[in-house]
């Protein structure tokens, strides 16, 4: 391959079966609306193989007896399998690859135009020399279609060749292996029958939420682009349905089977019913290389949107990684998913980790789409903004004002946080108090904050988000306590990001838990308090008055929100340490050398102490950022101010020293860890920074959590070294309606290249270590202010500005303190 190809294009030579499931993670293709893992359609889950098809949004319930309880949980659930295709020649067994001496193999995964390619050469027991290319995609210029080629070369044999393709429903969930002993038949077969000569068709629906799906699939024979008068023969069974063609080949001859699949769901819009859409769909499909042809024109244009360009010491691979992972994310919401009723999960549509939840990974998620494709950040949203009356209910339901969204969100908004976990290393099931991470109401508030920032989207903000916001803002100053005391708000019983830390040593762990005045969480709520002060003085007069009448909100109660915003407790401890929490300062320091010894990883070290008997509860230790994603979503100045609101000293020399506190205390359990580290620590160590970000770009593609992967992509660690590239070390910040650039690029790295959306301008931003040039793409819309180290300039579209940068040298004094997210005054 050229040195551009090598840049578009994930390859695996070889078979090797330990490392299939994450082969086929990553060779996931979808388009927004379902995706379909990379298994080969040969296989069958297998403890190798799983294949999985998984509709946006598709849940269902089901309950399983855990450790003596009746639990429910929601899954996305694995639809039936279209991929199945397969061959044998004259009257024998079925091909199995196992079976057969593996001559050669090869995958690849074209990112440019979003097609999968697998060939391979293999040998049989009778000496038979068989050579099978694929090509796969799942379209993205229309969402309900997806097609398989196979062609067949008969290297060195003559027989009676038959190909098996069917529709396969007896699917169960069951990716996950910690999951296995819980209920997984989400499936109800409806119908399942020959619709013409040339298709089949399955329905099915699901069992609780009695969601409809319905693929129909047409599966041709060629030679030389010739049609084959095959014969068939239909085998209907009770959860699926086959197709048998079989035709003679001659040694040398080459066949070519097509099979085109169309699916829809009873949720589509414009459809009288999903089994009559999906073969009409079908029957208005061509061959294969038509439906290729509109799929990758749509990627292209995904492309001009969405690439980043880089150029660094890596041959390559970085960048290759980088789009790695924007493929993926556009997989997960596309232009198809606007009209969806569907959030973002935390692992994509690629597998069944976390049962396809979403959770706060849109944090680091939204970013990257609000500047490149910010019509998807504002569904995203409205996903939030639909199940807002679910949220009032929980908040009630804990005798708390405003909304209170769930840590784990599926279909209605309620909580779907599992009340048991499996520790799969002592293999005992423990109570879950993860429900207690409130902190996912601050993502979604400083979500909705960022994207009016970025957009200027007034309509947006005054029909969905200043209701969400307020409500939110409403929660957190209902859970603050007073304590006259202190004559400060205290902030109880809440979990932060760390995830470790569930209670106070030697609490019980039936009790509800929690901790107390979890310092991420009151800056943050502060910040929210602001911020919906600031949102009533957005809203036009009438708007603001009727938003105001229609939920209660009366101008006593803004002012206490004003009033506990200048005093929420933030607990300190040693030099200046911002406390995790209360009591953190108390807590045994951890013996982290002995532990590595001991076990080698030690990212889970929740799982391992629990093995032991022991506790995180009772450490100094971290599963990922929590003080530190203070320092991540927040500039320098942006914390004084917070710090001196609350009337609390704040000196830039502690956020160096509180990021070497807690990165060595930190045991990187997450993938979110190395994205909040490596950009706190982008402007005091330029070259720790590139090392974490190397280390996340490779959280998928290297497996670093050592087979997670393998349950579905971890889609906030791919967009959070996006976001690094195109804001971290751009320098990115918004801050009254000015857009702030102050580029400083590790070493390793020589020139970026990023086309932005700011304000209805498209913006071209290059950048290396001496020169910073931002053009503006013609388009009848408003001029913008783009600055740099105080240099104003204004902008009109199809504008071209030029910052001669500062050296490295000169930038001492701001190298004092880590470059964080921008504080959106």
């Amino acid at each position: 391959m050229t040195r551009d190809e090598c840049q578009w294009t994930l390859v695996y030579d070889g078979f090797n079966p330990e490392q299939e499931g994450l082969r086929e993670t990553l060779c996931t293709l979808g388009n927004g609306y379902f995706a379909t893992r990379g298994a080969a359609p040969d296989s069958r889950a297998d403890g190798i193989h799983y294949p999985g098809t998984y509709l946006a949004g598709g849940y269902n319930r089901l309950t399983s007896i855990v450790a003596g309880r009746e639990i429910e949980n929601e899954d996305l659930v694995n639809l039936p399998n279209w991929l199945p295709l397969t061959f044998r020649i004259d009257e024998e067994a079925w091909f199995e690859l196992g079976d057969t001496d593996l001559l050669s193999f090869r995958q690849r995964l074209n990112l440019r135009c979003g097609v999968l390619y697998r060939i391979l050469r293999f040998r049989d027991h009778r000496g038979r020399t068989t050579r099978w290319q694929e090509r796969r995609l799942v379209s993205m210029a229309n969402p309900h279609l997806a097609a398989l080629e196979v062609r067949l070369t008969a290297e060195n044999w003559s027989g009676r060749l038959t190909l098996r393709s069917a529709l396969d429903g007896a699917v169960t969930n069951s990716g996950v292996e910690r999951y296995r002993k819980l209920e997984g038949r989400h499936l109800e077969t409806l119908e399942v029958k020959q619709a013409d000569d040339d298709t089949l068709l399955l329905r099915v629906q699901t069992s609780q939420s009695h969601l409809q799906v319905a693929q129909a699939a047409r599966t041709l024979l060629f030679r030389n682009q010739r049609p084959i008068s095959a014969e068939v023969v239909i085998r209907p069974g009770p959860d699926g349905i086959v197709q048998e063609l079989s035709c003679d080949l001659q040694q040398g001859d080459i066949v070519t089977a097509e099979k085109i699949v169309a699916m829809h769901s009873s949720r589509d819009p414009a459809i009288s019913e999903p089994a009559l859409a999906a073969l009409q769909s079908l029957r208005r499909t061509g061959r294969f290389n038509d439906l290729l042809a509109k799929h990758a024109l749509a990627w292209r244009h995904l492309w001009d949107e969405c690439d980043i360009a880089l150029e660094d010491h890596s041959n390559g691979r970085t960048l290759l990684k980088l789009r790695v992972h924007i493929f993926h994310l556009l997989q997960t919401v596309s232009i198809h998913t606007v009209d969806l009723d569907a959030g973002v999960p935390a692992r994509g549509w690629h597998g069944e980790a976390y049962r396809g939840h979403i959770f706060w990974d849109e944090l680091f998620i939204f970013p990257f789409l609000t500047l490149r494709l910010p019509i998807l950040t504002r569904s995203l949203l409205r996903y939030r903004y639909r199940r807002l009356t679910e949220a009032r209910r929980a908040a009630a339901a804990a005798d708390l004002p405003g909304a209170m969204y769930p840590w784990q969100s599926g279909s209605s908004g309620r909580e779907e946080t599992q009340r048991m976990h499996l520790n799969p290393q002592s293999g005992r099931w423990l109570p879950d108090n993860s429900h207690r991470q409130y902190h996912i109401n601050l993502a979604i508030a400083y979500n909705i904050w960022m994207y009016h920032q970025v957009t200027d989207d007034h309509e947006f903000l005054y029909f969905y988000g200043a209701e969400m916001l307020l409500e939110i803002a409403r929660f957190w100053a209902g859970l603050a306590t007073y304590n006259a005391a202190m004559d400060r708000y205290e902030i109880k019983a809440v979990m932060g990001p760390d995830e470790y830390h569930t209670a106070y040593p030697d609490s019980d762990p039936e009790q509800a838990g929690g901790l107390d005045n979890n310092a991420y969480t009151n800056v943050m709520a502060a910040w929210v308090l602001n911020r919906a002060r600031d949102v009533l003085d957005l809203l036009p007069e009438l708007r603001c008055r009727q938003l105001c009448e229609r939920i209660g909100l009366c101008r006593e109660e803004v002012d206490n929100w004003q009033d506990i915003s200048r005093k929420l407790r933030v607990p300190f401890h040693g030099d200046g340490i911002i406390s995790q929490f209360e009591g953190y300062g108390d807590l045994e320091e951890f013996d982290w050398q002995g532990y590595r010894e001991k076990y080698g990883n030690i990212q889970r070290l929740d799982r391992i102490l629990e093995a032991e008997g022991d506790t995180p509860n009772r450490y100094k230790l971290s599963k990922q950022a929590d003080v530190l994603m203070l320092f991540y979503l927040f500039s320098a100045d942006e914390l004084a101010l917070l710090f001196e609101q609350l009337g609390y000293p704040f000196d830039r020399d502690t956020i160096p020293r509180n990021v070497a506190y807690y990165l060595e205390r930190t045991s990187h359990g997450s993938t979110l860890s190395q994205i909040v580290h490596s950009w706190v620590l982008a402007r005091t160590d330029r070259q720790g920074s590139w090392h974490l970000f190397q280390t996340a770009l490779d959280s998928d593609i290297g497996d670093i959590q050592g087979g997670t992967t393998a349950e579905g992509i971890h889609a906030g660690a791919m967009a959070g070294t996006i976001d690094l590239m195109q804001c971290c070390y751009l320098g990115i910040e918004m801050r009254a309606d000015i857009l702030h650039f102050d580029p400083v690029l590790p070493q390793d790295l020589t020139c970026v290249r990023v086309r932005l959306r700011y304000r209805r301008q498209v913006l071209d931003v290059t950048a290396n270590h001496e020169m910073l040039q931002i053009s503006s793409l013609a388009f009848t819309t408003d001029t913008i202010t783009v600055a740099y180290r105080g240099q104003y300039r204004q902008i009109a579209p199809g504008g071209r500005r030029t910052f001669n940068l500062f050296v490295p040298c000169r930038q001492a004094e701001k190298e004092q303190c880590p470059l964080s997210k921008q504080d959106q005054k």
